[in-house]
């Protein structure tokens, strides 16, 4: 009888259909496990190694949970909308719902032959109407509690995309899904307001210790909360008009001796207006709108700047300050404006040096002098000089000082200031949940009523890439007012990033069929939050964080009673071939599909999880895959060679000695080893390398030795395969005897009694140097474990002409010799 997988796996994969073996298990009264990997994009390259991964790893946690007496939610959907699919419907002339649907029904049958254990009919795609109505129900409640909002801003704008993109999106100065150079463009948007959940999105962070350390601090980065003051400055040419500046260095502020505006600010214009320099600082305006982030504030970056013929007043000594405007001021940081303190900031050194502006040392050490000019900015603590009545004071207490003195005299005062700006939401483009938004020349942006939705995306429209699809569409552009009745009314053309679908998808899956709400708050309560959560580090700051927004909005608005969706969070490694990550450009890719037909969906999977830990990268390995398929074969053999002891009633001996002893001890330890290994670290590579262990034990057992423990170990060793690799595991439960599936079997419980050993095996060391192994009974103590040592005859001989100065002895493990 062969190991045939071609034909095992099909025949199980439709009998697990058939018995809705998957179908969440909604009985209250066992523990839930909620299991959940990313969801992917149904691109028409369908599933890839970094998938299988995933999915491989998400279906070993459900099915270990399932086992252990878990009721467990394990869905899976398709993340549907976004630009590749409307790009790939310009290029082909045809609808993007055309070619979505069909690639989300190829990736569903590709991830059937996987052998994963979905709840298929929970399944959800994100493009489908029955989805995206509650993701504009959602986008209602978030305007109806004033956390969206629409406003003209300067956006990010991928000119070949002809779309906006968020701040997140834009990777070294282009666009994260063409590589195009990204401009700037003013535009009317919609935004969400983020930022009001700033500290929350911050302090939630430490009460997730199992999220990866990496990942909360990448977030904690991107929400970049820096305390600080704002001091307010006034232009006297400008009738007095404030400009705020915002500095975590409040005690250098006597050192002041020039403000920089970003280019963008509004106060620009009006400072340059009918000036000589109006037309350069104007077109180096135009300029810093094309350049990135990094050539503006890169430290390597030089520093450009134009003064602006004007002066404000400091708030403090009363004296004129230029104001100049500069590249490497942002206005996405601060309010737009900073003070420049040459003497205390090397950033400041350079421009001041470079444009011949004064330095003021305001700053000094507590212990010696120095000379000047100063060569360099002085950073480090000492005392304030040239600071009027702060002077002599130590630096870190003027922060405060000088603060609470602004705040006293109105002048500005301490504040917190952070990187993360509202998310951006708006896109133009066809292939999204559209905005609920219709605008009335009368009653202006009136939200579309919840008992009206979906608003549907439109079939009449002009794919040809060179606008906004839906702004072609009769039909759809122009509507009557939900309010008024007007029938001149516009609807709102823009549609949602994609991010927006994505950040509640978990919460629809515990109660996907409800047609009247995005989910009843008992039966996601019942579920939340994600036990563990399985996907990619590159989502690290967009989904996760989005997705912890949107939960803490809906915890607010008591719709669920947790404000963190993920409890655990799992970051897999990439999948590479010859030390780069697959793809088709590079020619290193391999296809799932390929491996399945060779070798079959369990080799692969038991590959994937036994190459790596699941955090590390997976260098693929053709001979590794080879090896995957030889061992399953050879645990084929082991159990078909046995099958006449299933047909025999025997039971383990409480007395037993021998192989037949440690052949159970073996057992048991890998039991405790394996549970340990999924239940608690998710390092499947070991667990997998324990089960490998158990099978050279079983093999090497003696055909004469005890058969009911040989008996015991075989069908344990089936089920605790069972999470990896499931078809095999199936077919060998069957032809032991069992009626039920292997995937229903409870899983085994480690007995200690077994683990209990006479005798150990002790490594001898010399020097630190292993020399030769003594056994010696398990519970003998230090000075019985030394005298065996020293009497061995191995360790006398390396011994000889040696003084012993010193014996280390670790009961169970080792002795160590130091001698010389």
């Amino acid at each position: 009888m062969d190991y045939i997988a071609r034909e095992i796996e099909p025949k199980w994969q439709e009998k697990w259909k058939d018995a809705q073996l998957y179908k969440t298990d909604e009985n209250l009264s066992k523990p839930k496990y909620y299991a959940l990997e990313q969801f992917p994009y149904p691109s028409g390259e369908g599933l890839h190694m970094g998938h299988m991964r995933v999915y491989s790893i998400g279906d070993v946690v459900a099915r270990f949970r399932r086992m252990n007496g878990y009721r467990v939610l394990h869905p899976m959907g398709a993340d549907a909308f976004g630009l590749p699919a409307e790009n790939a419907a310009i290029e082909r002339g045809v609808n993007p719902r055309e070619l979505t649907i069909r690639n989300m029904e190829k990736i569903r049958r590709e991830q059937e032959l996987v052998g994963v254990s979905y709840d298929w009919d929970r399944y959800l795609g994100s493009c489908l109407p029955d989805y995206y109505q509650f993701t504009q129900w959602l986008f209602l409640l978030f305007y109806e509690r004033g956390l969206a909002y629409r406003k003209k801003a300067s956006v990010n704008w991928c000119p070949k995309c002809a779309t906006v993109l968020a701040n997140e999106q834009v990777e070294d100065g282009c666009c994260w899904r063409c590589d195009s150079e990204v401009t700037k463009k003013d535009l009317e948007q919609w935004f969400l307001r983020i930022t009001d959940y700033s500290d929350r999105l911050i302090e939630g962070l430490d009460r997730l210790p199992k999220w990866p350390e990496r990942v909360r601090t990448m977030q904690r980065n991107w929400i970049g909360k820096s305390e600080g003051t704002h001091v307010t400055f006034t232009i006297p040419e400008l009738n007095e008009e404030p400009v705020t500046v915002f500095t975590t260095r409040s005690d250098t502020l006597y050192g002041v001796s020039y403000i920089v505006l970003a280019p963008e600010h509004s106060l620009v214009e009006k400072l340059v207006a009918g000036k000589p320099q109006e037309a350069e600082i104007q077109d180096f305006a135009q300029q810093m709108k094309k350049a990135t982030e990094i050539e503006r504030t890169s430290t390597d970056a030089e520093k450009t700047g134009y003064f602006t013929g004007s002066y404000a007043i400091h708030p403090l000594t009363g004296k004129q300050v230029p104001i100049w405007v500069a590249n490497y001021v942002l206005m996405d940081y601060g309010t737009g404006a900073v003070m420049g303190v040459p003497a205390h900031d090397e950033r400041d050194f350079s421009f001041a040096k470079k444009y011949d502006l004064p330095i003021q040392v305001v700053i000094e050490p507590a212990k010696e002098k120095w000379e000047l000019p100063l060569q360099e900015a002085f950073t480090e603590d000492g005392l304030l000089v040239n600071s009027d009545q702060f002077d002599g004071m130590a630096n870190r207490d003027a922060i405060k000082a000088i603060a609470d003195h602004l705040e006293e005299k109105s002048l500005g005062g301490s504040t917190v200031n952070y990187r993360l700006r509202d998310w951006l939401i708006s896109r133009q483009r066809y292939w999204g949940t559209p905005i609920p938004i219709v605008y009335c020349d009368d009653c202006g942006a009136v939200p579309v009523p919840k008992d009206q939705l979906p608003v549907v995306l439109p079939e009449d429209v002009v794919f040809d890439g060179k606008r906004n699809p839906l702004t072609t569409s009769e039909t759809f552009a122009h509507t009557n007012c939900p309010k008024c009745g007007h029938e001149k009314a516009r609807r709102e053309t823009d549609t949602m990033d994609t991010f927006m679908d994505s950040s509640w998808y978990y919460l629809r899956f515990t109660d996907s069929a409800n047609d009247m709400l995005p989910f009843d708050s008992k039966k996601a309560n019942e579920w939340m939050g994600v036990d563990e959560y399985i996907g990619g580090i590159e989502h690290a700051v967009l989904h996760l964080l989005y997705s912890r927004f949107f939960t803490k909005v809906l915890f607010d608005a008591g719709m669920v009673d947790q404000d963190e969706p993920f409890h655990s969070l799992l970051t897999q490694g990439m999948v590479l071939k010859g030390g780069f990550k697959m793809s088709k450009s590079k020619g290193n890719g391999v296809s799932p599909l390929e491996i399945i037909d060779k070798y079959g969906a369990d080799t692969a999977r038991l590959f994937i999880l036994f190459a790596a830990p699941p955090e590390r990268d997976l260098e693929w390995s053709d001979s590794g895959v080879e090896g995957s398929y030889r061992f399953l074969n050879r645990v084929w053999r082991l159990v078909v060679q046995h099958l006449d002891l299933f047909k025999q009633e025997i039971a383990v001996s409480p007395e037993l000695s021998g192989q037949a002893k440690e052949l159970r001890r073996l057992l048991h330890a890998t039991i405790k080893k394996v549970t340990h290994e999924i239940g608690e670290r998710s390092h499947f590579n070991t667990a997998v390398s324990s089960i490998m262990e158990l099978v050279n034990g079983i093999n090497a057992y003696p055909a004469d030795a005890d058969r009911a423990v040989l008996k015991e170990s075989l069908e344990a060793m089936v089920v605790l395969l069972a999470p990896f690799v499931p078809h095999i595991t199936e077919e060998l439960w069957r032809l032991i005897g069992h009626s039920d599936s292997v995937h229903l079997a409870t899983w085994p419980k480690a007995d200690e009694s077994a683990l209990v050993q006479d005798e150990v095996e002790i490594v001898v060391q010399i020097n630190g140097k292993m020399r030769g192994k003594i056994v010696v009974p398990a519970g003998a103590d230090r000075t019985e474990i030394e005298k065996q040592a020293m009497e061995h005859q191995t360790i006398q001989m390396w011994l000889e002409e040696t003084t012993v100065r010193k014996v280390i002895v670790v009961p169970g493990k080792l002795i160590n010799i130091v001698a010389n």
